[in-house]
């Protein structure tokens, strides 16, 4: 079956990025994003086009050269990413990867979302591409909790400032709750977010004068643990996964 036919819509199927997803790979967005890259083949051709349509039970569709399945069983991780690590599955650079930590893990997972190399907290990692895309999409507006260790002192004005909204790259973020927590040694202070915006938290404080040092993400949602410990991770209980799935309906 010839793939940029699938690309044109001229036969039934699937979007591709939905197939990819619910083999448990990766969520839709980051099946474009592999799309873009060129590592994706159907029929043994490079497919690039969002939105190519493919039957999942006859075409032979591969990421990396490795033949796509079904995800089969899905599980759900929760890790505390530590400092230093790329939240990615792979890295061109060479670097460490969140999926080095997930040792023991005999599925294969993939991260939702992404905190940047020095960002730590918690991460979410599945082999659920629906679930993962609820996440993701904007009108879910799950937030997500982060601690701060900011330079200096922001003042009342600033945090209100940046709680309605400042324009970064030409628009303007979207409101958020920010508090100063008690800290005799540093200044810190916890903000939650409904968007992701690429460094969103450390450019907002920058262009407040006010320079991030640390930063760690402390809740998904209403998914939180602040005993485990940087490096591990475990397996979602049966009720957070509801908890989150109601959070999200």
């Amino acid at each position: 079956m010839n793939p940029v036919a699938a690309a044109e819509g001229e036969r039934a199927g699937e979007r591709i990025q939905k197939v990819l997803a619910r083999a448990g790979l990766a969520s839709r967005r980051e099946a474009e994003r592999w799309l873009a890259e060129g590592r994706i083949t159907v029929n043994g051709q490079v497919v690039t086009q969002p939105g190519t349509r493919v039957d999942a039970q006859t075409d032979h569709i591969k990421v990396d050269g490795q033949r796509v399945r079904g995800a089969g069983r899905r599980v759900y991780y929760l890790l505390n990413k530590p400092d230093g690590y790329v939240t990615t599955v792979r890295d061109p650079q060479g670097r460490p990867v969140v999926m080095d930590l997930m040792a023991g893990v005999r599925e294969r997972v993939f991260p939702v979302g992404r905190l940047d190399y020095h960002t730590t907290g918690l991460i979410l990692l599945t082999n659920d591409g629906d679930l993962a895309e609820l996440l993701l999409r904007p009108a879910s507006a799950c937030p997500k909790v982060y601690h701060a260790k900011v330079k200096g002192t922001p003042t009342p004005a600033a945090l209100k400032s940046l709680s309605k909204g400042i324009v970064i790259d030409g628009k303007k973020t979207l409101p958020c709750r920010i508090r100063l927590l008690r800290d005799q040694n540093a200044t810190w202070v916890e903000v939650t977010l409904t968007e992701g915006r690429r460094n969103q938290i450390r450019r907002m404080f920058q262009m407040m004068g006010h320079p991030v040092a640390k930063l760690r993400r402390v809740s998904i949602g209403p998914i939180s643990d602040r005993g485990l410990p940087p490096g591990r991770y475990r397996a979602l209980s049966e009720a957070e996964l509801r908890r989150l799935r109601e959070a999200l309906s």
